[in-house]
């Protein structure tokens, strides 16, 4: 009797981890210009020992549209934030601004496949964002330099 409540046990917390997905787009402009060619990245952040999962990246296309999704098993609702990596309007300085946008826990579904796709609009990325600038379950922007 007691070897079945283990297993009930083991059983239970294996059932509890689930799939879970999401899908961001927009599009990326410099100016007026399109940002083609920017690397974008959508991650599930985790803390703790738990590393951070990258659920898919790539790059803007020639007009800057992007869609980017992707999925993972997590006993927790998932923290998914969208990156972006660029040079946008900084001059001849080395290295590339980063940009981070919090998605809403709204746009998560559960399994391999998102069922809404979060749309984050038009970004012009020669906004000076605030650093830890936090918009509450929303959007957060952090700017490294």
């Amino acid at each position: 009797m007691l070897v079945a409540i283990v297993l009930l046990a083991l059983l239970s917390g294996v059932v509890s981890f689930r799939s879970q997905s999401v899908a961001v787009r927009g599009r990326l402009m410099c100016g007026s210009s399109p940002a083609s060619n920017v690397r974008i990245k959508l991650w599930e952040e985790d803390s703790g020992p738990d590393p951070d999962d990258l659920l898919d990246q790539g790059y803007t296309d020639q007009n800057g549209d992007f869609l980017l999704q992707g999925d993972t098993v997590e006993l927790t609702p998932i923290d998914p934030v969208f990156k972006v990596y660029h040079d946008c309007d900084d001059g001849l300085k080395p290295g590339k601004r980063k940009v981070k946008f919090k998605i809403p826990q709204s746009y998560i579904t559960n399994g391999k496949t998102p069922k809404k796709v979060f749309d984050i609009g038009t970004l012009n990325l020669e906004t000076i964002f605030h650093v830890s600038l936090v918009w509450e379950n929303y959007l957060s922007f952090h700017l490294f330099s």
